[in-house]
Formats: C-alpha cells, sequence, structure tokens
C-alpha cells in the first residue's frame, strides 16, 4: 500500500457554455467553468500562482499564468474545500482546458496541483 502525499488537493471541474454572452456568428463562444479544490494531504497550503493551456478547435493554444484566482490566494486547512467560477473565451465551439496551481504548504514546501484536461463544449456539440 502506498502512502497518501501530505501534499494533495483534489481539483473537480464542471463547465458550461454561457449562449448569452456567446456570438457564434462573430467566432466568439464564452464558456463558465466552477472548480473546487480540497486539501485531501495533511498539511495546510496556500494556492499562490495558476498556469492555463486552453487550447480550441483549430489547435490554437492560449497559455494563462497568474497569482492565485479571482483575485484571491486561498488558504485551506486539511479537509478544507474553496470554490470558484471563472471563464473562457474561444474561437471555437468546443477547446479544452488543463493546466496547474502552485501551491505553498505550512511547512514551507512548494508543490503543483495538477489540473485535468477538461472540454468546453456548447451542447450537442459532442457525442
Amino acid at each position: 500500500m502506498t502512502e497518501k502525499s501530505p501534499y494533495t488537493i483534489a481539483v473537480e471541474v464542471e463547465s458550461r457554455f454561457e449562449a448569452e454572452q456567446s456570438q457564434p456568428a462573430d467566432n466568439r463562444y464564452v464558456f463558465a467553468y466552477t472548480i473546487t479544490l480540497r486539501n485531501a494531504g495533511s498539511e495546510g497550503a496556500q494556492l499562490m500562482t495558476r498556469h492555463w493551456v486552453i487550447t480550441d478547435a483549430n489547435g490554437k493554444v492560449e497559455e494563462v499564468r497568474g497569482e492565485g484566482v479571482v483575485g484571491e490566494q486561498p488558504w485551506m486547512r486539511p479537509g478544507e474545500t474553496f470554490e470558484y467560477t471563472s471563464g473562457a473565451v474561444l474561437e471555437t465551439a468546443v477547446g479544452t482546458m488543463q493546466g496547474s496551481y502552485s501551491m505553498l504548504a505550512d511547512d514551507g514546501t512548494r508543490f503543483d496541483a495538477p489540473i485535468p484536461a477538461f472540454v468546453l463544449s456548447i451542447p450537442r456539440t459532442l457525442h
């Protein structure tokens, strides 16, 4: 049996198409996503920075790096969660996002929390 790392952040994502903000005729597709972070480790940790890789259906890749998320750098005790909603604008009806959060544990250890790839898609586009 493997021992669980004290530096573990579980990441869950839900995405949705924002039809009222989108203009498909102008190749503007707006998506919102809600991320729930849960400190599944045994050390408190603070989210310091984010790194996103956003890819549209044309293969266009945009990388986004910055401090925190939605203007915050949340700190989570073991077992605590933090949820936020943000968005992305694509030139295509389908795309993907993935990345990582750079975390700082209470004991000074820096570690990355991977954000698994997820799909941004208008309804009824993917089967």
